[in-house]
């Protein structure tokens, strides 16, 4: 298992360029799971999400991100927890976590459930609420390495997600993007 750490930039373009090698060198050292960060293709910000989301359904050019997983799954035959990117679907944004198996497949998608809307006066105020919507459904899906539970970041602080374990996950993966102030 390889968990790549990217640091974001702007350049969206970069950022999968970036991606795609660290999940290469993962896969040239053995990793048959490689698990990115959540929103590893844009800035972690209300006004980067709607620039940077992609229609995943959609696929090829509508969604870049989403295609250079599916290519390097498929090229190193390798199973790819995708972290999270923002996604457009009709007029409504996510934070989506694509699951991706060795054969290049998008093997599920799970949409964070839980938007992390935060009030710490003199620290830090956020809401995602202000330009996502919340995913409804817990994700468990099985892949080469076994049953996944998938959740994203925030969506690890509510009990109800614990249902993985009693639906036969093997392994629960949160990508997050956690921030110092809030732990």
């Amino acid at each position: 298992i390889a968990l790549c750490q990217l640091s974001v930039t702007a350049d969206k373009e970069r950022n999968i360029t970036h991606a795609r090698k660290a999940i290469e060198e993962a896969a040239e050292k053995g990793a048959q799971l490689v698990l990115l960060p959540e929103i590893w293709n844009s800035p972690y910000s209300n006004d980067s999400f709607p620039v940077y989301a992609e229609d995943i359904d959609a696929g090829g050019n509508s969604s870049p991100s989403s295609l250079m997983l599916s290519e390097v799954a498929r090229s190193k035959r390798i199973t790819i927890v995708g972290g999270s990117i923002p996604e457009r679907s009709g007029n409504r944004l996510y934070n989506t976590c694509c699951v991706f198996g060795t054969d290049g497949k998008l093997k599920a998608k799970h949409r964070k459930i839980h938007l992390f809307d935060i009030d710490i006066p003199g620290k830090i105020t956020f809401q995602e609420s202000n330009s996502l919507t919340a995913g409804e459904t817990p994700t468990v899906v099985d892949t080469d390495v076994g049953r996944i539970g998938i959740g994203i970041c925030y969506d690890i602080r509510f009990q109800e997600l614990l249902l993985y374990g009693a639906r036969g996950a093997h392994l629960i993966c949160y990508p997050g993007a956690f921030n110092m102030t809030t732990g």
